[in-house]
């Protein structure tokens, strides 16, 4: 990336980069620290055209093993919207770059 000039690094966090619970230090330590190291990342290749971006998952994700409640349908997070989301900001001009992203259900409890 740094020979060409361009390319991108996404990293993925988790409700807990942004906000520690009771009983998850470690796991919160460990997703503070990535979005750190992507902040400081982005700060340093941004310069050199490398886009770095840090998405925070906050929520559960629809899979086989965790259907979508049928009394919730849109409680859990599609992983076709992630997906686009993630590629939406690969795809982005530079003149217009994402560093961080928050995607959660529009259910989630503040």
């Amino acid at each position: 990336m740094l020979e060409a000039g361009h390319g991108a690094i996404l990293f993925t966090g988790a409700s807990a980069s942004v906000k520690g619970y009771a009983e998850s230090a470690a796991f919160a330590m460990g997703k503070f620290a990535l979005r750190g190291l992507a902040q400081s990342m982005a700060r340093e290749l941004a310069p050199k055209g490398i886009h770095v971006a840090h998405f925070v998952i906050d929520g559960g994700i629809r899979s086989a093993a965790r259907p979508v409640p049928p009394d919730a349908p849109d409680s859990l997070l599609d992983p076709e919207a992630i997906a686009e989301t993630y590629l939406h900001v690969l795809h982005q001009p530079r003149s217009a770059w994402t560093w961080e992203v928050e995607l959660r259900p529009w259910v989630e409890r503040f």
